[in-house]
Order: C-alpha cells, then sequence, then structure tokens
C-alpha cells in the first residue's frame, strides 16, 4: 500500500471489529444513543502517520455507520480515536474517503 492513499476495501477482520468496538462509546456519546447491533462489515485503511481505518458497521435494522478511525504509531502510545463519522448509509453505499 502506498502511504496517503487508502487501500481498497476488504471484508472486516477480527481485528476490524475490535477497533469498531474500541471506539463505539465515542460514537454513543456523539450520538446520544447506544447501539445494540455494532457489526463491522468492511473497512480500509490509510497510512499516515499512524494509520486511518475506515470501518462500514452495521448498526441495526437496515442502518450503516461509516467510521473514521486514527491508530497513533506505537511509539506515541495513544488511545484509538473516533476522528469522524457518518450516518445515514446503506449496505450498498461505498467507503469512501472522509
Amino acid at each position: 500500500m502506498m502511504c496517503g492513499a487508502p487501500s481498497a476495501a476488504r471484508p472486516a477482520t477480527e481485528e476490524t471489529q475490535r477497533i469498531a468496538e474500541e471506539v463505539k462509546a465515542q460514537l454513543e456519546e456523539k450520538e446520544g444513543k447506544t447501539f445494540d447491533v455494532f457489526t463491522a462489515v468492511e473497512f480500509k485503511t490509510q497510512l499516515v502517520a499512524g494509520t486511518n481505518y475506515f470501518i462500514k458497521v452495521h448498526v441495526g435494522n437496515d442502518e450503516f455507520m461509516h467510521l473514521r478511525v486514527f491508530k497513533s504509531l506505537p511509539h506515541e502510545n495513544e488511545q484509538l480515536s473516533l476522528h469522524s463519522y457518518q450516518g445515514s448509509k446503506t449496505k450498498h453505499d461505498d467507503l469512501a474517503y472522509f
């Protein structure tokens, strides 16, 4: 993968699900609600001074959200942070850079 360019979308892995779960509380606080369903479906990565994860998450019924999560470099020892997110997404919406 080229530094700075997002990867192609690929199916979510156990690691992707773990990352989504780690920022779930941040999203729930911003949205003012809880999500009973929170399943990572697919993701892209982007290498920067750390890694951006773009994750499509199923949040129940036919609703999906796109998360942008930043993971710092290992030596910085920082927690994962929910950089931004997009709601009102569907299963078929492309996971694009935002």
